[in-house]
């Protein structure tokens, strides 16, 4: 491992130690370090500090994870799958390129392994979904949107899963454009096992993401938590099919919770599948028939009050707000971090993540591995 891979290697080495916990869990994680304020200072705190906010024996458990030989492995097992290749990566919450609009969710993931380019992460994305045994039309119209709205240079992101999840993946790669696929299941599994040659060429054209373990099988509670992370990381989501008790709904669910936006392709009155999308637009949900509503919608609302408008052929290189150009002023000309514009800036940090994303999409700014930088 060179230099800076070391580097990287031992900031992330407290961040997984304290993810391996065994019984912590991802809300006690971030309670924890809003509590002492990085993995290092939790692993440092003696039980009687811990128990203050966890149980005696997870108190215990924290306490002893930096010579725990199962949490140890666990660790090493990262170590190993990190090296192995240079499509993989493992993202903390604190890593400049931990895609930013996911972390303003309520309870973004603390840790995430990528596996293919993370900088799409942090990149203009619409998720679409629906009905994994979805019909015939419904699988024509995902395709087709996704290959129009990829030509609109926006990442597709999707569950991986079969029927319109794939579909829209499918339709991203063959327009030559970017999909993430964001699983439930660790990183160096693919699930269905049908779809490993469409994972292979996610990676290439984009990324898979997952905040579980290496090894984590497929179980029915995760696919839920997966969903947050669909919602999360977009502008939106569309909902392409889906019927009234759907994975989809809850991933829709998950965006209002997030202030995404949610679309909805109506169906045939005689289609089961199309009740949730049906039952969405009773809702609010955006009706949506074709991708030029769609772009249209996206575009109106970044447009709103407190958003940046995104154009999809972007000319202009003037911030557009106040908040924009003072974010400009304190940047300077030099690449610096979230954190040190937060700083600078007095804003919150969701403030700067989300005015940062949008300035990227309009071309103002750019990410570069010394952090973000005016892109003129």
């Amino acid at each position: 491992m060179d230099k800076d891979n070391d580097q990287i290697w031992q900031r992330l080495h407290p961040w997984l130690t304290l993810f391996h916990v065994t019984g912590l869990g991802p809300v006690r994680y971030r309670v924890l370090l809003a509590a002492f304020g990085s993995p290092d200072a939790v692993l440092s705190a003696g039980v009687g500090s811990l128990q203050r906010l966890l149980s005696g024996g997870l108190a215990r458990a924290v306490a002893g994870a930096a010579t725990n030989t199962a949490v140890q492995t666990a660790v090493a097992h990262d170590k190993r799958w990190l090296e192995s290749s240079s499509q993989n990566t493992i993202l903390c919450l604190v890593d400049d390129r931990y895609p930013p609009l996911l972390k303003t969710i309520a309870d973004p993931p603390v840790v995430l392994y990528v596996k293919g380019d993370p900088r799409h992460l942090s990149s203009q994305q619409l998720a679409i979904v629906g009905s994994r045994k979805a019909s015939t039309t419904a699988m024509e119209a995902a395709y087709r949107v996704a290959t129009q709205i990829s030509a609109a240079r926006i990442i597709i992101t999707s569950g991986l899963a079969k029927g319109v999840d794939s579909m829209a993946h499918r339709g991203a790669l063959d327009q030559g454009g970017h999909t993430v696929a964001v699983l439930a299941t660790g990183i160096d599994l693919v699930y269905p096992r049908a779809h490993t040659q469409l994972a292979e060429k996610i990676c290439q054209q984009g990324a898979l993401v997952s905040e579980f373990p290496l090894g984590t099988q497929p179980v029915p509670g995760h696919f839920p938590r997966r969903n947050r992370i669909i919602s999360g990381l977009g502008m939106g989501v569309l909902v392409v099919e889906a019927g009234v008790a759907s994975g989809s709904l809850i991933t829709a669910r998950y965006a209002l919770d997030q202030g995404r936006d949610v679309l909805a392709m109506p169906g045939s009155v005689s289609n089961p599948g199309a009740r949730g999308c049906h039952a969405l637009i009773r809702d609010g949900a955006c009706l949506v028939e074709n991708a030029e509503q769609i772009l249209e919608e996206l575009t109106s609302c970044l447009a709103r009050p407190g958003r940046t408008a995104v154009s999809l052929e972007t000319t202009g290189v003037e911030p557009s707000c106040p908040e924009q150009r003072h974010l400009l002023e304190c940047m300077g000309f030099e690449p610096c971090h979230n954190d040190e514009l937060v700083l600078r800036t007095g804003m919150s940090s969701q403030q700067v993540a989300t005015l940062l994303l949008h300035m990227e999409m309009d071309g103002l700014v750019q990410q570069t591995p010394a952090g973000v930088a005016r892109k003129v």
